[in-house]
């Protein structure tokens, strides 16, 4: 039988997103309202696993006065990183070689020795990997969904996605005027990862005229041909959104430089889409890459409510005596699913979903 609860740890790894600081204030409170102890671990798990980095300690106290007027705040308080996964841990050797490790049971002996009880762990599909690892090893864990790509099984939403697609939208809006004005084409890239969700409700709600995501390889002649139709029709301007992960017919996704101890990085291909374009069309074409720029600023309304009621459900499962689990959204309420569930899994696009039947309606390229 597992022992009371008396001190967690809150976790935030991998891509910041909009709403993780309504997470750990909500988190925090509704623990310290049970008499629980509540420590931050400062970028991921390195605030454990590298304590040389952090000459004040890598775990920070939580109380109240430490998430006061946090909520509609962008980031994390407690930082985070993606290269700092307990599994695969970068080590750098003397000859500039890396190498990785896992360090995972001696993370989960670190636990143990700081008087941790359980740890609650947001982030996305490869922070979820983790934190299941962690409760197989021993360590009783609470996931909470965070991801701005809303790539994630299981849930119905993720906190960020609502903060991303509402910027995405106000700088496609835009670009609308400067297209119009000069008759140009623009490819803006977004980010997604290997799910097409921003791009297309992004360029749904912008009236995009192509759309090109993962789940559709794309033929770029499809898009030429739909912006040469726009041209016959008197539309001299066409908008065309793209997301990171999206590949042509036969061909693989576009691609920044290596990292070591970092996932493959995507980017690119919004660039190599309008150069394309251009090309096939003769029309002046400029890129924009909202980048980064999605995973900042004030998070919506939307995600500020989800973030807090995931992090008081995190608690709540944790007092109630669950673990290994994610707390999901399902049908307006909020739910537990297994954490092995989730773990290395994505949700993509389905081709038959509404939103994508409204799109081919109204005649969206998806260059296919």
């Amino acid at each position: 039988m597992n022992t009371p609860i008396r001190r967690i740890a809150l976790s935030t790894g991998g891509g910041d997103a909009p709403g993780l600081n309504a997470v750990i204030r909500a988190a925090t409170l509704a623990a310290v309202n049970r008499g629980w102890e509540v420590v931050g671990i400062r970028d991921g798990f390195n605030g454990l696993l590298l304590p040389e980095q952090y000459p004040q300690g890598g775990l920070v106290r939580l109380g109240r006065d430490d998430v006061r007027g946090i909520v509609h705040t962008g980031g994390t308080i407690l930082g985070t990183m993606n290269r700092g996964n307990p599994i695969a841990f970068p080590v750098e050797h003397p000859d500039g070689t890396v190498t990785t490790v896992d360090r995972t049971a001696e993370l989960v002996s670190m636990f143990k020795s700081h008087g941790i009880d359980a740890l609650i762990t947001a982030g996305g599909d490869g922070s979820l990997t983790i934190g299941y690892r962690l409760h197989q090893a021993g360590l009783r864990v609470i996931g909470v969904p965070k991801t701005i790509d809303n790539d994630l099984v299981r849930t119905e939403a993720s906190f960020g996605f609502d903060t991303a697609v509402a910027f995405a939208t106000e700088c496609i809006d835009r670009l609308f005027s400067t297209a119009t004005s000069h008759g140009r084409v623009f490819v803006v890239e977004v980010m997604g990862r290997y799910a097409g969700w921003i791009a297309l409700h992004a360029g749904m709600a912008t009236g995009a005229h192509a759309i090109l995501i993962p789940e559709i390889p794309y033929a770029l002649q499809n898009v030429a041909e739909t912006i040469r139709q726009r041209e016959e029709r008197g539309a001299k301007f066409s908008i065309v959104v793209v997301a990171e992960g999206a590949a042509p017919v036969g061909g693989t996704v576009t691609t920044l430089p290596a990292e070591a101890g970092h996932a493959e990085r995507l980017g690119g291909v919004g660039e190599k889409v309008a150069r394309e374009l251009h090309e096939l069309t003769g029309k002046e074409t400029r890129t924009v890459v909202l980048g980064h720029l999605l995973r900042g600023g004030s998070p919506t309304s939307l995600d500020r409510l989800l973030g807090l009621r995931f992090g008081a459900a995190a608690v709540r499962a944790l007092d109630a005596g669950y673990e290994g689990k994610m707390v999901s959204l399902s049908h307006a309420a909020i739910t537990l699913v297994p954490l092995a569930e989730v773990s290395s899994r994505q949700r993509v696009v389905p081709l038959d979903c509404d939103t994508m039947l409204t799109a081919r309606d109204m005649q969206i390229s998806f260059g296919d």
